[in-house]
């Protein structure tokens, strides 16, 4: 698809997702208001619906899961992934089952789409700050109380250049903490769909996302949570070697590491 068909497309989208945002809000508002589970389960899970509903109105994306399934909606994990695209949230987000977000904080203040956020019960993060660390653990860890599961990009930003970059340890020290199981989500393919710093969208890209196994955290020790980030990354690192038909070195940004910007 040539640059002024991209963009012309990429401008009828991006009205289109405008009023699927402007929608959701007020729908969103109005399920909050009736939602009396602690957790926010249904608001979170009608937010969830809006990603589902962007990625079918994009022609530019086509998407494939694959992996395990979650029997039980309610059983608590902490859920990781690796991190291509802005693309990569409303395309994850279309797991069949409510998870709060830990997002940079930035994005709560962005109008109606940082409203939903917080109608949600999103969690929002300040790496910089190291008391909005301390925040976001214990509001993670109410939420993991109340049976609802917490997601995490571990590697804090997108990646330039498809590779996985090292993970932080702070999502594995939350599940250790906590007694629950780390449920690690491989993605690739993102990077293609929206490139950073741009609005117009890529042409065609197709994603695929694999739920893996869950790693149990019964017996592990908050002092190992370096032990259990590396296990976790590497399953998510061989993934996506697997579909690119690659070694794992290939995919490992911490092999060969480069600058990004």
């Amino acid at each position: 698809m040539n640059w002024a068909r991209r963009l012309i497309v990429s401008v009828y989208v991006w009205l289109t997702v405008s009023v699927l945002i402007l929608f959701w809000f007020i729908l969103l508002t109005v399920i909050r208001a009736t939602d009396r589970d602690p957790v926010r389960y249904r608001t979170g899970l009608c937010f969830r619906k809006l990603g589902v509903a962007m990625t079918r109105v994009n022609p530019f994306w086509r998407t494939a899961f694959e992996g395990i399934r979650v029997e039980n909606p309610r059983h608590p994990y902490v859920v990781v992934s690796n991190h291509q695209s802005m693309a990569d949230i409303p395309i994850i987000s279309r797991v069949p089952w409510e998870m709060k977000w830990v997002a940079k904080e930035e994005l709560f203040k962005v109008p109606f789409v940082g409203w939903m956020l917080r109608l949600a019960g999103d969690i929002p993060l300040n790496r910089k700050d190291r008391q909005s660390g301390v925040r976001m653990l214990v509001t993670a860890e109410k939420y993991l109380a109340g049976r609802c599961s917490v997601m995490v990009f571990p590697e804090g930003t997108r990646s330039l250049d498809g590779r996985v970059r090292q993970f932080t340890d702070g999502a594995f020290y939350l599940a250790i903490r906590a007694g629950v199981p780390v449920l690690p989500i491989a993605i690739d393919g993102s990077q293609a769909c929206l490139p950073k710093h741009s609005m117009i969208f890529g042409d065609r890209a197709s994603v695929r996302v694999c739920v893996l196994p869950p790693v149990d955290t019964t017996g592990w020790k908050t002092d190992a949570a370096g032990e259990l980030r590396d296990r976790v990354r590497s399953m998510i690192v061989r993934q996506i070697a697997t579909w690119r038909g690659a070694p794992p070195e290939d995919v490992d940004a911490c092999v060969h590491p480069q600058v990004q910007q």
